[in-house]
């Protein structure tokens, strides 16, 4: 078993966040008590779940790159769960979304509040902006967390270079995701834009290449990260796109079909449409992003996806991606215990059920 194996690095990871939020929890109650609940929710949701992936990509990019292991390269890289926790946030307001992991998504969490409380004005919009606040607070406390890690400054100035594009194209990201929703643009092209900028960059490109950039690594390492990562990231989320039309709730935490009633532009959806004959396209082009569909419309365009083949195309494209992430991996010729943890990751990130 490799001396620091993802379990241990996970909960080094989860130690350095639990470390920084009782500060931040301390600070907030200070301003005012109102502000107890922020910190709750924050601490709940960061701490309550996740794979702990853009950490441990991050650590072992580092760790490939020759860096030695350090408690402060550590909190250097769990800065990237509070860039995930404020996505993560901001995705849920946008989508609608009722839950997260099996919980309230925060805008629900504080609408209840408001109503619990029964405070004047809207509990829904009182729960959006919320939320917003949340993403936006977390997202400004990654950048204090990794500007506090301890790392030297030399490494945290390469570092801030990787994080803040990383940063930019995750919203990025975001807004194109949004903006094929509102087009109604199903194009493969598009949706792998959207899949590049809005997950897979950010889930593993990025935090290899902030590892390889605290390492001082050489351009092969960070040619080779690229190389490796960003099909994997892409490979993440093409998985993800189907965990949102055929996982299991109990599994996932969320509905089953959320993603066909909010009418995510998918590369599995847009397989679909490219596949699907005229009548077939106008079957799609109506329950798609219908809030309303009940479970046998659901079950419906499953079917579709299915039948057009763009189940078989998708998982295809997986292994494709995760084949051509290992020959690049296998390239660039890595010490055995930084190789071996990133192919494990890999195979995490692309084969998971959650």
């Amino acid at each position: 078993m490799s001396p620091v194996d993802h379990g241990q690095l996970r909960a080094r990871v989860e130690k350095a966040l639990a470390a920084f939020l009782a500060q931040q929890r301390t600070l907030l109650g200070e301003i005012d008590g109102a502000l107890v609940p922020v910190a709750d929710t924050i601490e709940a949701f960061v701490m309550g779940g996740g794979k702990r992936l853009r950490p441990a990509f991050a650590y072992w990019g580092y760790r490939g790159a020759g860096g030695v292991d350090s408690d402060e390269v550590v909190g250097a890289v769990a800065s990237l769960e509070l860039v995930q926790a404020s996505a993560l946030m901001h995705d849920d307001v946008m989508d609608a979304s009722e839950t997260r992991r099996g919980e309230p998504a925060v805008h629900r969490r504080f609408a209840g509040l408001h109503r619990t409380e029964e405070w004047q004005g809207d509990p829904d919009a009182f729960g959006a902006g919320a939320a917003i606040l949340l993403g936006d607070l977390c997202l400004a406390w990654s950048d204090e967390l990794l500007r506090g890690s301890g790392i030297d400054v030399a490494a945290l100035l390469r570092a801030r270079e990787v994080f803040d594009l990383m940063r930019t194209e995750v919203i990025a990201g975001q807004y194109l995701d949004l903006h094929a929703q509102a087009t109604a643009d199903t194009s493969l092209h598009r949706a792998g834009i959207v899949a590049r900028y809005k997950s897979a960059k950010y889930t593993v490109e990025r935090p290899l290449l902030l590892g390889a950039a605290i390492a001082d690594a050489t351009p092969r390492i960070h040619r080779g990260y690229s190389a490796f990562g960003l099909p994997v990231g892409e490979a993440f989320q093409l998985r993800d796109d189907i965990l949102g039309v055929f996982g299991d709730p109990a599994v996932t935490g969320k509905p089953a079909g959320d993603d066909l009633r909010e009418g995510k532009r998918t590369y599995l959806v847009a397989a679909a449409f490219d596949a699907a004959d005229p009548a077939t396209v106008d079957e799609l082009r109506r329950g798609l992003g219908d809030a309303g569909l009940d479970d046998a419309g659901i079950a419906r365009l499953r079917d579709i996806i299915v039948a057009t083949g763009a189940l078989d195309r998708t998982e295809r494209r997986i292994a494709a991606l995760t084949d051509s992430a290992l020959t690049a991996l296998t390239s660039l010729d890595l010490p055995d215990e930084p190789a071996g943890m990133l192919e494990s990751l890999a195979e995490a990130a692309t084969a998971r059920a959650v």
